[in-house]
């Protein structure tokens, strides 16, 4: 036997050879901490998706609350109309309508108002010379006026709303411009010079 024996070279420290088996092992566990972070992100996205259906079903149940009564209180504007007109007629024809018959209607529009009110059912009356609102007000007829487009200048019949939606419309005319600004009907434009 020599004096010099041949021992296997060590490699530096922190580059230790690794084995077939070592190189296995740390692919594997690469692959298995790739499927936990999908998993983590999956489970992430489903809890947020959880989170956002709750809040979508209590809002859809707090709208149900706020509107429940929304198709009742419809059936109930044409009593009130009903109510308003008889009072208007009692009112013009004083002499033909006993006055119990008028106190009668003004008591009874009185409740039906104030149960309204309670039900957060709220009248559109908008005013002669308001910009016309297509959300809450129906145009039924325009009307040449000196007053800007687009205007009101007379409710036909009001409206309703439920908290912020339109139950019913208001019925109004609104003005148009003038079609003959400034020029007279028989103007020399307007002659037919054949």
């Amino acid at each position: 036997m020599s004096d010099f024996q041949q021992t296997p070279a060590t490699p530096p420290a922190g580059d230790t050879p690794r084995s077939a088996d070592d190189q296995t092992l740390d692919k594997l566990l690469a692959e298995a901490q790739a499927r936990i972070d999908e998993q983590k992100e999956a489970w992430m996205r489903a809890v947020a998706e959880t989170e956002n259906v709750r809040k979508r079903a209590q809002a859809d149940v707090a709208a149900a609350h706020k509107f429940a009564i929304e198709r009742f209180a419809e059936g109930l504007l044409p009593v009130v109309d009903s109510l308003e007109a008889a009072l208007a007629v009692a009112g013009t024809h004083a002499e033909g309508a006993p006055q119990a018959l008028r106190d009668g209607i003004e008591l009874t529009l009185k409740q039906l108002r104030a149960a309204f009110q309670k039900a957060s059912v709220a009248e559109v009356v908008p005013a002669a010379g308001e910009r016309f609102d297509p959300h809450r007000h129906q145009a039924i007829a325009a009307v040449e006026s000196a007053a800007e487009p687009n205007t009101i200048v007379a409710v036909m019949q009001k409206g309703y709303r439920l908290h912020d939606r339109t139950l019913r419309p208001a019925l109004v005319t609104v003005s148009k411009a003038l079609e003959n600004k400034g020029r007279t009907p028989i103007s020399d434009g307007n002659l037919n010079t054949n």
